[in-house]
């Protein structure tokens, strides 16, 4: 069956989306929070640093990069979505910050001068871009001497059940393949070697990657299969979902809950998850 979803990375960039990622802060910071302390450790940040957040979402982790390098520094937080990027502003003035600048901006082509930053930062946007080795190499180019560039991205499906089940049976009843090795997707460049590869490629002194664990909690199966179909939802299921028609639409959903009850217990809804950690020193 032919593919007549929307362009991959236009489905960021929708208003719905934008609110549901500004509502979602809280949980994702709870999920994601000891892989982002990884990140942050892995840029090796300084009070006066210049950096530059790379698909900056909604500014959460703008905000705690703006307070890592103090008053001093500065924080340029780029999207290709303005609605994001108002979710960050307000999010820089709750937090009090006046050192963060936001910019819409295509990652494949940023407007800035050689040797801009101390360091550029990538949380969960890398995977997504139709040219990942272009981006890279415009984070090394804007990057000063000696400056790391640290990026996430999730790492294999089968390590990330939340997401990889879901988009399986989906694929399976729509006969739709996976994208391939050089298409945008969530598990892109999940393989470690072609993550460490692109960063040779590019350049990158001690290039280098890890891994860290990504913990999804839900009080309820419902509760996260509710949030899935959601419009702000998980994109890429959307995206694949779109190709299958209605009675299809509803036997995935039937098969997605089921695959999914595995992670529902006493405690709730708790998914385990695994990102990919990779940086490079210019």
């Amino acid at each position: 069956m032919a593919d007549n979803s929307r362009d991959f990375t236009a489905i960021y960039q929708t208003d719905d989306r934008a609110d549901f990622w500004a509502r979602e802060k809280l949980r994702r910071q709870e999920s994601s929070g000891a892989a982002t302390e990884t990140l942050i450790k892995a840029a090796d940040l300084h009070i006066d640093d210049r950096v530059l957040e790379v698909a900056a979402g909604t500014g959460d982790l703008a905000v705690t990069v703006a307070q890592a390098v103090g008053s001093s520094g500065h924080v340029v937080a780029i999207d290709s979505s303005p609605k994001m990027l108002a979710h960050a502003e307000k999010a820089a003035r709750e937090a009090g910050l006046n050192n963060i600048e936001t910019r819409v901006m295509n990652a494949e082509a940023l407007e800035f001068e050689d040797n801009s930053f101390n360091a550029v930062i990538c949380r969960m946007g890398l995977m997504l871009f139709e040219n990942p080795l272009t981006a890279l190499s415009e984070m090394h180019r804007v990057v000063k001497l000696g400056g790391k560039v640290a990026v996430m991205v999730w790492s294999s499906a089968d390590r990330n059940p939340f997401h990889g089940l879901p988009l399986q049976i989906a694929r399976r009843i729509g006969n739709i393949p996976a994208p391939g090795p050089d298409k945008p997707g969530l598990f892109a460049l999940g393989d470690s070697e072609r993550l460490e590869d692109l960063f040779r490629k590019v350049g990158f002194r001690n290039g280098s990657s890890q891994s860290s664990t990504f913990h999804r909690k839900y009080v309820s199966l419902q509760d996260a299969i509710t949030l899935i179909k959601s419009s702000g939802g998980a994109a890429a299921l959307q995206n694949v979902m779109v190709n299958l028609s209605l009675p299809d639409q509803d036997k995935a959903w039937v098969e997605i809950t089921e695959a999914l009850i595995q992670f529902d217990g006493p405690n709730g809804f708790e998914a385990p998850g695994e990102v990919l950690i990779a940086t490079g020193t210019k």
